[in-house]
């Protein structure tokens, strides 16, 4: 604060009027900054990323090399050994796995699902999320607790139990880290049999995302099987490798999918394979992968950190995001991609072919600029 009024003077005097140093939206800004900082010192580089498409029996599925070459002469010989190699598997390991279910919302977790499932920004999240209460549908949505009432866990538990089946129910108690403001629950529905609620399309989207999500915390964790499949290539000593995963019981996944980034290297179903089994390489590509800057932050990316930081509270980051904007600090635009040459060499049916192509990067959408 002291330093906040000797600063908000000077600003005026020497950028505009009318504009202030606030405590907290000056370390959102701060961290705004930091992040542009950070893209525009970014120096890229490069290597050579090697998948491969292998077939066996009437399945066909993907695999990734554990190594990446610097140069495009390093790949080529290294497909050059490809041509002449077997491909085999060489170990195949399947460990049973779960995926938890989620926590019920808080303000900022509300903020963020919001924003990336359904577009929206914090101001018309809260604006939603307002009227939802005054209608009595959900309870007080300005909250930093995870912790749902007894009658909540009740009403939820046999809601489950009657729409899916017992074996869905799994009834939890969700405890805050410590520190949060006990006064309020979590940001829950009233009534749990009311599936669909509120008059506008965007408080009907709204309460549907946060029933989903405070039924899914009472409800059973998923089940899932992990698949890696190691192949040895006979005359390379790297490996190819396949990641795969099935889910063998849904649990909470029938209502929401947390929003886990999907591992791109990851095959869906994989055929039954044995250890020894003699593998069919349909093509191997060695394409040239650029390191990417920084993403700069969304609206719900710079919740989530000053949350983390522990800077601000749940009822004030949305105002602190638009009191930065308004002032002309920052604004939500998107940044243009840019283009940039990149290499793939491909081996298929023996033939080594080279290509080059241009591709964009770095374009971002309704970013903090």
């Amino acid at each position: 604060r002291l330093v906040g009024f000797d600063l908000s003077p000077l600003l005026w005097k020497k950028i505009k009027p009318n504009l202030s140093a606030g405590r907290v939206q000056s370390v959102a800004l701060r961290i705004v900054v930091d992040k542009e900082r950070e893209i525009k010192s970014f120096i890229t580089s490069s290597d050579f990323k090697v998948t491969s498409e292998f077939n066996y029996k009437s399945s066909n599925f993907n695999g990734v090399l554990n190594a990446r070459f610097k140069k495009s002469e390093e790949s080529k010989a290294f497909l050059e050994k490809c041509k002449i190699s077997e491909f085999s598997v060489e170990s195949l390991e399947k460990k049973p796995g779960k995926k938890s279910s989620p926590a019920p919302f808080t303000t900022s977790t509300l903020q963020q699902a919001a924003s990336g499932r359904l577009g929206f920004s914090l101001q018309r999240t809260m604006s939603a999320a307002q009227s939802l209460y005054e209608e009595g549908l959900i309870t007080y949505m300005r909250t930093d607790s995870v912790i749902l009432s007894e009658d909540a866990i009740k009403d939820s538990t046999s809601v489950i139990t009657k729409k899916y089946g017992k074996e869905y129910s799994n009834p939890k108690k969700y405890k805050n880290k410590g520190g949060e403001q006990e006064a309020h629950e979590a940001c829950r529905p009233i009534y749990f049999e009311n599936d669909s609620g509120g008059n506008s399309d965007d408080t009907k989207r709204l309460y549907s995302l946060i029933w989903k999500r405070t039924m899914a915390s009472q409800m059973s964790d998923a089940k899932i099987e992990r698949t890696v499949i190691t192949t040895k290539i006979s005359k390379a000593k790297e490996k190819f490798i396949t990641k795969g995963e099935v889910v063998t019981f849904d649990g909470f996944l029938k209502l929401y999918t947390p929003d886990a980034k999907k591992d791109e290297d990851e095959s869906g179903l994989l055929p039954n394979l044995k250890d020894g089994e003699k593998l069919n390489a349909i093509s191997i590509k060695a394409a040239q992968m650029f390191k990417k800057p920084p993403n700069r932050y969304s609206e719900a990316s710079i919740v989530k950190k000053l949350e983390e930081l522990g800077i601000g509270r749940p009822s004030t980051y949305a105002s602190i995001i638009s009191t930065i904007q308004k002032r002309e600090y920052v604004e939500i635009k998107d940044v243009e991609a840019k283009e940039k040459k990149v290499e793939a060499l491909t081996l298929r049916g023996g033939i080594i072919t080279e290509e080059s192509k241009l591709e964009s990067y770095g374009g971002e959408k309704k970013k903090l600029v």
